[in-house]
């Protein structure tokens, strides 16, 4: 059921149709049971104080994922200070960095494989993010965080660098790892996978 943006807000609802969507938004960037809980919960009791600013322009979820989005962001801020350096830099698995100057792989051991067609063109499959998530999963706190935030939330990376308190130089390090980690994890667990 597609719901009208002009229609006005029904706070009585909120719990019932958007709690679990607005938790499993969080969680996936959070990846703490109880954070994404008090956000969620945040999230909810700041909708219920701003509602008379509610202006109808947007649908009521994508309203109440933005106040999420900026509850998120704040939980970030929040907490950069207590960021250890070893996070902004660990992943269990070290990646030498394979680009020449102009920025494509280099030719040598670390360079990726083609993936087969096949494989590519199931991509849209559930199994293809369960293992994705499975994956990424695998990333150290900030490194699943920083790649979450540009790529999935679509930051630029002036405001993750600010939002996370990190500079440009390690924001790039860390989406570089990042991506060298999640394509060697899918290239092992999705398409070496015979078809």
């Amino acid at each position: 059921m597609t719901e009208l943006a002009d229609s006005p807000l029904d706070p009585d609802r909120w719990v019932e149709q958007y709690a679990d969507y607005l938790y499993r938004f969080a969680l996936a960037r959070v990846r703490d049971h109880h954070t994404a809980r008090d956000l969620v919960q945040d999230t909810l009791l700041a909708g219920l104080k701003a509602r008379d600013r509610y202006k109808g322009v947007a649908a009521e979820r994508t309203w109440l994922t933005g106040i999420l989005k900026n509850k998120i962001v704040d939980f970030y801020r929040r907490g950069r200070r207590e960021l250890l350096v070893g996070d902004l830099l660990d992943d269990t698995t070290e990646v030498p960095l394979a680009f020449n100057e102009r920025g494509h792989w280099q030719a040598g051991p670390n360079t990726p494989r083609e993936w087969q067609e096949e494989r590519i063109a199931e991509m849209d499959r559930d199994e293809f993010w369960r293992q994705f998530e499975h994956c990424a999963d695998h990333l150290s706190e900030q490194t699943r965080r920083v790649f979450v935030m540009r790529e999935v939330d679509g930051m630029e990376t002036d405001d993750i660098c600010e939002t996370l308190g990190i500079s440009a130089q390690n924001f790039w390090t860390i989406m570089h790892r990042a991506r060298a980690s999640l394509r060697k994890c899918m290239e092992t667990n999705w398409f070496a996978i015979n078809v």
